[in-house]
Order: C-alpha cells, then structure tokens, then sequence
C-alpha cells in the first residue's frame, strides 16, 4: 500500500491519495468530510432508534447519491465509458459494497457508533490480506507493523474482557459480539472491493464507478427491502429527521469530493478523514449519549492513530 487506497469515506469511489503538502482550505475540507461522515452515522443511530431499518436507510441513501452523483456526471459531461472486463468487477465491487453498508449501518444500530466506525476502520488490514490472498502481494513491512498494533488498540476500544463495563467477558460479549461482527465484515467486504476495484476497474472515471457502486447498491438494496414485506419507514419524528440528515450528510460529502477537492490540488481521499470516528464518538457522547471508559478512549486513540499512521507515511 503506497498513499492511501480508498474509496470515499465508507465509501465508494477508490482514488490513491494524497499530495504530500494540503493546503489550509484542502485541510478544513477534509477534515469537513470526516466530520459529515461521523455525523451521518450518528444521525443514521438516531433513525434506527426510531423505527428505521438498515436495508430502508440503504436504499434511501445510495439512490440518493447516485442521483447526485449523475447530475455530476451530465454537468461535467463524463463519458459512460467502460469495457467489458471491467463491468464483471464494478459488478461484482456494488454487490461488496451492499453488504458492506447493510453490515456498517447493522454494526451501527447495536453497538455506540464509535466502536463501530473503530472496528469498520481495521480495513487497510483487510486490504492486505485479499490482496495477498488473491494477488500474491506481500504486505509492506509498515502493514505488518500495524497489524498487531491495531488489534490491541481495538481491543481495548472494544474492552474485550468486560473490564470497564463490569459484565465480565461472558456477558460483554452477548452484549457486543452481534455488533462487532457486522463491523468486521463490513471491514473483510470492504477490504475485498477495494482489492478488485485497484486490479479489475483501473481507467474507470472515479466518477463514473461511484455512481454504478451507488446505482448497484440503491437497487439492491430495495429489491431486498421489497422482498421482505417493503420498506420499514421511522416511526417517529426524530426518526424522520435521522434520515433525512444521514442522507443529506452523505450525498454533501460526496459532492464536495468531486467538485471542491480536485479544485484545492487534493487528488483523492486522505488518511486525515480517518479522524471520523473521533467526530463520532463525540457526536454520539453529545447527541446520544453514548460514552466510553478512558481506557476504551485509548484503544480508539491508538487505532486511529495507527491507520493514519499508515496513510500519511511516505511511499
């Protein structure tokens, strides 16, 4: 992994990242991102909390996008240009990402939405492991390095014997396993795209890709929701609002991605958003009401640390 491999946050259109120098605007910008994407996972808790299902919020937010993401496309007169080769993996990367967001957002709605962004976050490990598994690639030295460094960092986040809860390892884990679960196989699916989108999708306008992950995933998603007696709406006010501001977070975050970034000299994604979940675990302690031990607060701090870490180092 040189630079950053990613797609935009959580996150749908891979670019390789970063100039090595951000400019104060490219930096706020950034940061700003982050900020919307830990904030549309607190806004997405608040809906589930009032009736909302995963798969509902799915649909809404990815058709949504998408829509957002094809006027991009028409203003800036993309050209739909993809070879066959390649509509097999931007296939086959929508329906990774599918059961990445349903996983995330399930991850979401049972464990503080934190937790599930820290656990979300080991996917640069993921990536290596598909890429090495798929691909033969041996994972750089700083990979391997980090990989032991993020696991501990996580298991304190997660207080994986109970300590800081007082339920004891047993009953923690009832509490918590479900969630953290869904968490690593957003990371395992989201890893995996990642993988197939750098080695079946390369010359895909990242426009382009995004807007067919996004279409891929909108359909999906309702085709499931369809399937399973129609879609679960909020049950409440509150609810309402929750989904409306997830999804207006998440299509904003995309536009500015595509349409202010490339104008501050930011090419792609960058590891500073990788502070999302520290937005998070503020939003969620504020809004929520969710709070953690300040040991759990230094497993976050030392996977955060750890995956940013990764990112801003030099190739």
């Amino acid at each position: 992994m040189h630079g950053v491999w990613a797609f935009t946050p959580r996150h749908e259109s891979m670019v390789l990242t970063t100039p090595a120098r951000l400019s104060g605007a490219a930096f706020g910008t950034l940061l700003l991102i982050a900020f919307m994407m830990g904030a549309n996972h607190v806004a997405a808790r608040t809906a589930f909390n009032h009736g909302l299902d995963v798969v509902t919020a799915v649909t809404v937010r990815s058709v949504i996008t998408a829509s957002v993401v094809a006027l991009i496309l028409w203003q800036q007169k993309v050209a739909f240009r993809v070879l066959p080769a390649q509509r097999k993996y931007l296939g086959a990367v929508g329906l990774l990402i599918a059961v990445q967001s349903v996983c995330l957002y399930s991850a979401v709605a049972r464990l503080p939405v934190a937790l599930a962004l820290l656990a979300f976050n080991t996917y640069p490990l993921s990536t290596a492991l598909w890429a090495k598994l798929l691909y033969g690639h041996q994972p750089e030295r700083a990979v391997l390095w980090a990989m032991p460094v993020t696991m501990a960092g996580l298991a304190l986040a997660l207080d994986v014997l109970g300590a800081a809860s007082g339920l004891g390892a047993a009953q923690h884990w009832s509490e918590i396993g479900a969630g953290v679960g869904f968490a690593l196989a957003a990371s395992a699916t989201f890893g995996l795209a990642l993988v197939l989108t750098q080695h079946g999708t390369v010359g895909v306008d990242g426009r382009l890709r995004t807007f067919t992950t996004m279409a891929t995933v909108g359909v999906l998603a309702a085709s499931v929701a369809l399937t399973q007696g129609g879609f679960q709406w909020p049950q409440a006010v509150p609810g309402w609002w929750g989904l409306a501001l997830l999804t207006f977070l998440y299509g904003t975050a995309f536009t500015i991605m595509f349409t202010v970034l490339p104008k501050l000299g930011v090419v792609g994604n960058s590891a500073i958003m990788n502070v999302e979940p520290i937005f998070a675990l503020v939003l969620a302690w504020a809004l929520l009401g969710q709070a953690i031990s300040p040991m759990q607060l230094v497993g976050a701090t030392v996977v955060v640390a750890t995956v940013m870490w990764l990112g801003l180092r030099k190739p």
